[in-house]
């Protein structure tokens, strides 16, 4: 059961990330595998007398054995309960990046010169703060130059995009010059 609930607990966390937009499979695993070790060692002794109260005649160790699925089990609920909480906020940081998408295209269609014009439906959008502050850099047709523009979806719409150089977001996320 240890293992088979580590097991959904990293395909959980996948489904729903309990923190950030995204999880893979494996660190759900390994983040399960620890929180049932924890819980195994932490509640198992004390869930194992509750059910002895309950359940007299059965075995301390029988007992044990009961609680420690159980706890296990709470902590696959925890990974559904805690994934669910964050939708929403993965939900709210998506839409918040359709918009920051929407309003670069609008900029650069309207300012850019024509040979980055011509690939604005190839941006690539570089997410600064989740939910507020973008960076869209679309190419040329060589690819050898870009073309970059800052989305603040705070300020007013007339105001929130501007001009922010020929970096790619590749240079710009490494902080390279």
């Amino acid at each position: 059961m240890f293992v088979v609930t580590a097991l959904a607990d990293g395909v959980i966390g996948h489904a729903l990330p309990v923190s950030g937009d995204q999880q893979s499979v494996t660190g759900g695993v390994v983040v399960g595998l620890v929180l049932n070790l924890l819980v195994v060692l932490l509640l198992s002794r004390p869930f194992g007398v509750l059910v002895r109260r309950v359940r007299s005649d059965m075995p301390v160790g029988v007992a044990r054995n009961y609680a420690g699925t159980f706890a296990i089990l709470l902590v696959c609920l925890g990974f559904v309960g805690v994934g669910l909480a964050n939708r929403s906020n993965i939900e709210d940081n998506h839409r918040a990046l359709r918009d920051a998408l929407v309003r670069a295209q609008a900029y650069i269609g309207a300012r850019a010169p024509d040979p980055f014009r011509r690939n604005v439906g190839h941006p690539d959008t570089f997410t600064i703060e989740a939910g507020s502050v973008y960076r869209t850099c679309v190419p040329n047709d060589a690819h050898t130059r870009y073309w970059c523009v800052i989305v603040r979806r705070d300020l007013p719409f007339a105001r929130s995009v501007s001009f922010d150089g020929y970096e790619s977001n590749q240079v710009f996320s490494t902080g390279a010059d």
